[in-house]
């Protein structure tokens, strides 16, 4: 069962008709629409006479405004973000904090913009403008993103979408009663404030791309049953360290695959002694008809290489510290919508890189590797640090190797252009992307079968802004402090050993590290263009 996205112009009318409820409510209550306005003075009267003469129920409807305040509501998005957040949904706890902000903005627009008085004979104290009214819309807001969009979008079994959903609907109407009982908003108020939150959620979940997680397997064809055809089958390579759930993390991906028809994947775990290699051949070996491989960059970079010349499309998982060959292949870091742009996506060809060097094996790898301090940074980062705060603990490595002393190196290109030069660190990539979108090598791509080549040699500390300022603004001018070059074959000697790296691997001190280009050695699964 193939999922479509919608074309630009079905999002356009989505967010449309999304926002037409309130546009037709408002303009009705700014005109003063008569049928509408006896309505609203009729329920008002009527509220009125009912609690002047029962006190205990008007306060009862006080305690429960109480209790489901605007705030309460957002409290509640705020903290269901923050759990999404630590289970690596980030696109989905940016969507619920963007959507509560909507949300609080709006509502106060609104009641500024039509300053409509509150009903004269209210039954408590209760300052500012009738419409809209902003306990109605926060729970809708509320009741509608984690009750039926972010259940929709995670695939949540009907049952359990059940149990979400109808407290969350009981919260609004509980809200909105409790608005009119009390007197202080007349239904319109209401009826106003779930229409604007119909339209905060259409048009975010649009705006941030969220889609149903279908859940049911592909529909079987004939051909299916003829046993003409069987269904495709994915090899999953896990690196547990790094993918925390692993519970969630597999019922999540195994769901992901049944809903495109795929058969239940071979799952294979990395171990403390082999990163990926074994896993990788034993993929191989089955027949796999595509590998998603979910760890650190040195996972990704060993079943790459194994993968290498196979055919085999690789889907990279963001699970890691740097996630750099995912973030330059523009894979999304959150695992739902990671999941479904690979899954949905196309095959790319990519370059792999082999290397060789003194104390070190032939291998391959499909980022970056580097020599001095880059290097340096990468074998000094503490690692407890990268597990609580991910790739910043680099930063600390950094200000630690801040003084990482200069060496002489001799690089060779393509066994032609000869440089040499005393250099703070020598990176070789196949993409230029760092973490924070920092542009390393800018013109850098992963198909055009090009090396690039940044050399950084500041003299002195208070250099550093001067080379910085340069990568971040993709200046290409070459001068002592910074240059650039490409090729296809670069060899890198230096004159002491110095630290080195492939994919943000430490792979011990050398003096040698020669790369070469293998143009168009990796399949990759990718998002589609847009």
């Amino acid at each position: 069962m193939q999922h479509h996205p919608p074309s630009h112009l079905g999002r356009a009318l989505t967010v449309v008709l999304g926002a037409l409820p309130f546009t037709v409510i408002t303009l009705l209550v700014a005109n003063r629409w008569a049928p509408l306005e006896r309505w609203d003075q009729s329920v008002a009267a009527q509220a009125a006479e009912y609690g002047a003469t029962r006190p205990n129920v008007v306060d009862f409807w006080h305690v429960v405004g109480d209790v489901f305040l605007p705030w309460a509501m957002r409290g509640v998005i705020v903290i269901v973000g923050i759990y999404l957040w630590h289970r690596r949904a980030r696109l989905l706890t940016v969507w619920l904090v963007v959507s509560a902000g909507l949300e609080l903005g709006l509502v106060h627009a609104v009641k500024h913009i039509f300053d409509r008085p509150r009903p004269q004979q209210m039954l408590v104290e209760n300052d500012g403008w009738s419409y809209v009214s902003g306990h109605a819309t926060a729970a809708f807001v509320m009741a509608g993103a984690l009750g039926v969009v972010l259940p929709s979008v995670r695939g949540w079994r009907r049952r359990f979408r059940l149990l979400v959903m109808l407290p969350t609907i009981a919260v609004v109407w509980i809200t909105s009663a409790d608005r009119v009982a009390l007197n202080v908003h007349y239904v319109s108020d209401v009826v106003g404030g779930w229409a604007l939150g119909l339209a905060i959620l259409t048009a975010t979940s649009i705006g941030f791309g969220l889609r149903p997680g279908l859940r049911r397997r592909r529909r079987r064809t004939p051909s299916d049953d003829d046993g003409t055809t069987e269904p495709p089958r994915a090899a999953v390579i896990v690196n547990p360290i790094k993918v925390g759930d692993g519970v969630a993390f597999r019922r999540k991906v195994t769901r992901a695959l049944a809903v495109r028809g795929f058969d239940d994947p071979l799952w294979l775990e990395t171990r403390e002694d082999d990163a990926g290699n074994a896993m990788a051949k034993r993929a191989i070996e089955s027949e796999s008809d595509l590998v998603l491989v979910a760890g650190g960059d040195g996972t990704v970079r060993v079943v790459c290489a194994a993968l290498a010349y196979t055919g085999i499309p690789v889907g990279v998982i963001p699970a890691g510290t740097g996630n750099l060959l995912a973030r330059n292949l523009h894979i999304p870091l959150d695992l739902d919508d990671a999941l479904e742009r690979i899954l949905d996506g196309r095959n790319r060809r990519i370059d792999l890189v082999k290397v060789h060097g003194d104390e070190l094996d032939t291998d391959r790898f499909a980022v970056m590797a580097g020599l001095g301090l880059d290097a340096a940074i990468i074998s000094d980062a503490p690692p407890h640090l990268k597990r609580q705060i991910g790739w910043t603990a680099y930063l600390v490595s950094a200000a630690k190797n801040i003084n990482h002393p200069s060496v002489k190196v001799r690089i060779a290109l393509d066994d032609e252009l000869v440089i040499e030069r005393r250099v703070r660190t020598v990176v070789v990539g196949n993409v230029g992307m760092l973490q924070a979108n920092i542009p390393l090598l800018p013109d850098a791509r992963p198909d055009d079968g090009l090396l690039d080549v940044v050399v950084i040699a500041p003299r002195r500390v208070t250099q550093w802004p001067i080379v910085v300022w340069r990568l971040m603004t993709r200046t290409n001018r070459h001068d002592m402090y910074l240059e650039r070059f490409t090729g296809r074959k670069v060899e890198i000697t230096a004159s002491v050993d110095v630290q080195r790296q492939l994919d943000g691997d430490p792979i011990g001190p050398g003096r040698s590290l020669t790369a070469e280009i293998e143009a168009g050695a990796l399949v990759t699964r990718v998002p589609k263009r847009r």
